[in-house]
């Protein structure tokens, strides 16, 4: 007969198969094998049952309850931390598209117009004669727009470091009130950081009632500075294109210079 419990390693699993060893033994009315066998357990396993483990089983988990306590904090501590990273990713998606078009706004990337002006420069600022540059102007409408919209001018012609003024033209030929918002972009994208607007209608809710038409201003001037850009050397006409949308709750305009 072999006895698992004289090759165990964990005393736990020792005193329970000792325990079901003895029962055997009894069982089989080997009353001298019992005797001896009860002689040379290490611990008599009489209290011992298979529905009552023995109670310093639990010495043997290497995780103090103190330890416990200490991963719990942790988990709690690291999952604050996920929590806190998703809700920041998703606030980071709701104000990435106008954060980077106040970026294009800024540095002219994706053929963007540069928004504002600095007034001493523009008082300041010196022509630039020798540097004639086309200026062409496009309008477009959405689909979901039911608008005329046309530039009043197709082309001007202006040098760095000179203001100009051109329009474009809005009419509402429907019967019901409608608000439009544009976007806008420059080609080539690189003169974008060159072409500064001092007054534009672009990203500001345009309402306009039945039948209504109106003249909308772009009042810009394009940077001396391009004129000793070499990479502008061979550039020679530049194109400022609006596009008009319904203005809609939460409708995300197109990227400028990616539409």
């Amino acid at each position: 007969m072999t006895w698992s419990c004289w090759t165990s390693i964990s005393r736990s699993y020792v005193m329970s198969s000792c325990h079901t060893c003895a029962r055997r033994l009894q069982q089989s009315n080997l009353q001298r094998l019992y005797s001896v066998f009860i002689r040379y357990t290490p611990r008599r396993p009489s209290y011992l049952t298979l529905k009552q483990p023995e109670h310093g089983i639990k010495n043997h988990n290497p995780f103090t309850r103190s330890q416990e306590e200490a991963w719990r904090k942790k988990n709690k501590t690291v999952l604050t931390y996920i929590a806190a990273t998703a809700i920041g990713m998703i606030g980071m998606s709701y104000a990435a598209v106008p954060l980077y078009r106040l970026y294009c706004q800024a540095t002219g990337l994706g053929g963007t117009a540069v928004a504002g002006h600095n007034v001493d420069q523009v008082e300041t600022m010196e022509p630039v004669k020798d540097r004639i540059i086309k200026v062409t102007f496009n309008a477009d409408v959405h689909a979901s727009l039911q608008w005329n919209f046309r530039p009043q001018q197709t082309e001007i012609y202006v040098v760095p470091g000179e203001t100009a003024l051109a329009f474009y033209k809005a009419k509402n030929p429907t019967d019901k009130p409608v608000i439009g918002i544009s976007t806008y972009n420059v080609v080539p994208f690189d003169a974008g950081q060159y072409f500064n607007k001092i007054q534009c209608f672009c990203f500001e809710e345009q309402r306009l009632n039945p039948h209504e038409e109106v003249d909308m201003p772009v009042f810009f001037y394009i940077d001396p500075e391009f004129a000793e850009d070499p990479g502008m050397a061979r550039v020679d006409t530049i194109t400022l294109s609006y596009t008009f949308f319904e203005a809609k709750d939460g409708q995300n305009l197109p990227l400028p210079g990616y539409n």
